[in-house]
């Protein structure tokens, strides 16, 4: 515990929650409306960083497991299903995809296994335009119900549900299971020849990722209120993710949750400049990527610590 205090890290944490509990009473309801957004891509990229930072497994298709969480909830919500067991059947349905996906794609070595996860969320996307019956196809999904109509109370269950995401993900990666599974992202041959199954703890990274992803998921399309291929699914969201994680610093978790929230403060912030606002934070976001090995949360910590 004492560590625990003595960390950087846990004090930029601390007191990133402390300012967003206090930002209602600061900033206006459009602000918040992007955070609220901003902090459910957090914990997409806090459970992606789970899998790649520490698993050394390249998920190419993030959007998979968040497409089943928030489609299998709306989906269920249209026939009449409640909110919280639609958002739990959402996180089921995730950790069940995303076992039926690891199980023959963790057998694969190299580049195969990412692979396999982006053919995952091509074929997720021709599923969802064949069965627009169900999904709404190309247009979208409405889901009839939301969790909140008050602007503050969608803020707060973003931000508390980020904060919880990224703690027990913390905490898991500092645990003795975080560095078995460091220790086989970096040499599966190795720490196979010390005893631990390296396909088992892959698996388990795998569905613990898949649980937030999907729970996160269902989570936004009841703020949403719909769902669709362009805002869920599709690979550029994936990048998006992706890119989050690695800009905020891999191997961190934490570092994933402040590269979603500089990804969309910055494009909001940049958006006067039209289409060259994307460019701007793509440039930046490589920048950081190339030259600052920690990410943003290597900067705000001045050194190369890792979460």
């Amino acid at each position: 515990m004492r560590n625990l205090f003595r960390s950087r890290i846990f004090w930029i944490a601390f007191i990133g929650c402390v300012v967003g509990l206090l930002l209602p009473l600061k900033v206006s309801g459009y602000i918040l409306g992007l955070l609220t957004v901003a902090y459910y891509f957090g914990v997409f990229s806090m459970a992606w960083d789970l899998l790649f930072g520490f698993a050394g497994e390249v998920n190419f298709g993030p959007t998979f497991l968040i497409g089943l969480g928030a489609y299998t909830a709306g989906i269920l919500n249209g026939y009449g299903v409640p909110v919280y067991p639609c958002i739990a059947a959402g996180a089921v349905m995730a950790v069940i995809g995303g076992v039926v996906l690891a199980l023959p794609a963790l057998r694969l070595r190299g580049p195969y296994f990412g692979l396999t996860t982006l053919v995952a969320v091509l074929i997720m996307m021709n599923l969802i335009v064949v069965f627009a019956g169900f999904t709404g196809g190309e247009i979208g999904l409405t889901v009839p119900d939301v969790l909140s109509v008050d602007t503050d109370t969608n803020y707060y269950i973003a931000l508390i549900f980020m904060i919880i995401s990224g703690a027990i993900l913390y905490a898991l990666s500092r645990s003795p299971v975080g560095l078995i599974l460091q220790a086989s992202g970096q040499d599966p041959i190795e720490a196979g020849a010390l005893g631990f199954n390296v396909t088992k703890h892959k698996m388990t990274a795998f569905v613990i990722s898949a649980f937030f992803s999907g729970l996160a998921g269902a989570l936004l399309v009841f703020y949403m209120g719909t769902a669709s291929v362009g805002t869920l699914v599709s690979i550029s969201v994936g990048v998006q993710v992706i890119i989050a994680a690695v800009l905020g610093g891999r191997r961190t978790i934490i570092g994933a949750a402040i590269g979603s929230i500089f990804l969309i403060a910055a494009g909001e912030a940049l958006r006067p400049f039209g289409e060259l606002s994307t460019f701007i934070v793509s440039a930046v976001a490589l920048v950081v990527i190339l030259f600052v090995p920690s990410g943003l949360l290597g900067i705000l910590t001045r050194r190369g610590e890792h979460a």
